[in-house]
């Protein structure tokens, strides 16, 4: 079987063979220079001896040939100069094309990795990012000793303000609950947005019930200071209450499934008793 080198090798290994050609020719024709130059200083000096010294004439004449037949060969190493600049500029652009292509698709890449793994509303987590980092904080408070603390966050009645004011202010509703959420929250915890008006709140390393307690009481009234939507071009002030439940590991639960559900029965619980929040039983 005939194997054809250039339509073999990848299109990248091709472009370096490519450059690489270029670049030999240029090299040749710098030594074809280098060499012309040095004969044409050497025929130079001779003809000056030969004019210096009275030498005879044709010994001029045969210098001055030399000359000229070293003069073409450095026009024709210059038109195969200008073949060897074009051809390596010619390359230098298809390799600016391929790294702007690459930038391309990896900005691509990145930017589905972040949607498939974001939630679209409010830019957080979404629920598979944020079990994938329940998993790791599990592992690392199993490992290191560590209490780990899970709020499930569900607003009170916002149903009402989508059926009121309509889906856009709704939207509006979530996105400031989410920046308040983000900005109460420390370096190492996650926050989520687990699906409609509800969020989840993994908060790691806690030392004890009652740091969870100031937590959960920080994020209620960040929740619920009062804001302005924009309705049909009236400023409306809203102010939006939350129910949290706090389930702890490995108090409430081992896993990541057991922990997310005892800490949604407590939301429950505390939005029947109108406690703000609850924690797991």
């Amino acid at each position: 079987m005939d194997i054809h080198p250039k339509t073999d090798l990848p299109k990248g290994s091709e472009r370096a063979l490519s450059l690489t050609r270029v670049l030999r020719q240029c090299e040749g024709v710098e030594i074809l220079v280098a060499e012309s130059v040095k004969n044409l200083s050497a025929l130079d000096l001779g003809i000056k001896h030969c004019l210096e010294t009275g030498a005879p004439l044709p010994a001029a004449e045969s210098g001055l040939r030399r000359r000229e037949a070293i003069q073409i060969d450095m026009q024709e190493a210059s038109e195969k100069l200008s073949v060897v600049v074009r051809a390596l500029k010619s390359e230098v652009r298809e390799r600016e094309m391929l790294d702007l292509r690459f930038a391309a698709a990896v900005e691509q890449e990145e930017g589905g990795r972040h949607a498939s793994l974001h939630d679209a509303l409010t830019g957080m987590p979404n629920r598979a990012l944020f079990n994938d980092r329940l998993e790791h904080g599990l592992a690392q408070a199993k490992r290191h000793g560590w209490t780990v603390a899970l709020m499930f966050v569900d607003l009170d009645d916002f149903k009402t303000i989508n059926d009121r004011y309509g889906h856009d202010v709704g939207d509006s509703v979530l996105k400031t609950i989410a920046r308040r959420l983000l900005n109460n929250a420390r370096m190492e915890d996650t926050v989520s947005r687990h699906g409609g008006d509800e969020f989840l709140y993994l908060a790691m390393n806690i030392k004890n019930e009652a740091d969870m307690s100031l937590v959960a009481e920080k994020i209620i009234n960040a929740i619920q200071a009062p804001f302005s939507v924009n309705v049909r071009d009236v400023d409306i002030c809203l102010s939006i209450r939350a129910s949290v439940g706090i389930s702890i590991f490995p108090k409430h639960g081992t896993d990541v499934d057991t922990l997310i559900a005892s800490a949604d029965r407590a939301m429950y619980r505390a939005k029947q008793n109108k406690s703000g929040y609850s924690f797991a039983q």
